[in-house]
């Protein structure tokens, strides 16, 4: 149990870049805490924990996908294997370098961009929630939201490229 909380934060990013929701994160990640637990008889060592873990994730994220596509189309198992193989390339340390320069850069805009920005990861229909209590439509906020992007993008390049990442 030790192993996977210190290790969460890690599966869940991993689950994250399967999945498309944060809801759906957090059900794969449950459902596969229950199958570590139910199997930790079949891990050998503490330190084989985080590659183990990320097999029971993906199963459990394929699962979902499998769940989610009866009713509507998703990414193609290409796809689906590509954004898992790369997630697995990210070490822990190159996580937390990204996180970091992620909050920075967040910390840079002012509160109404800050929400805007993490508006469609929030909830659905979040944009156009907001939309509506400003009086735009969701379509210009959707066009700010893009600006928003490119320029938190840019500003984590930069930080991440200081750190040679």
């Amino acid at each position: 149990m030790r192993q996977f909380v210190r290790h969460e934060p890690v599966l869940r990013a991993y689950a994250r870049t399967l999945l498309p929701d944060w809801n759906v994160v957090d059900d794969a990640l449950q459902e596969a805490s229950v199958t570590m637990w139910e199997k930790r008889s079949d891990l050998e060592s503490a330190s084989g924990f985080l590659p183990w873990a990320k097999v029971v994730v993906r199963f459990k994220c394929l699962s979902a996908i499998a769940a989610a596509r009866r009713s509507r189309p998703l990414l193609t198992d290409e796809m689906l294997q590509q954004l898992a193989d790369e997630a697995d390339a990210l070490q822990l340390e190159e996580l937390a370098s990204i996180r970091s320069a992620h909050s920075k850069c967040l910390g840079k805009f002012n509160a109404a961009h800050q929400e805007l920005i993490l508006a469609p990861y929030s909830e659905s229909g979040r944009v156009q929630q907001l939309a509506g209590q400003c009086g735009k439509s969701a379509h210009a906020l959707y066009k700010l939201l893009g600006r928003l992007r490119d320029k938190l993008a840019d500003c984590m390049r930069g930080l991440l490229q200081v750190e040679g990442l």
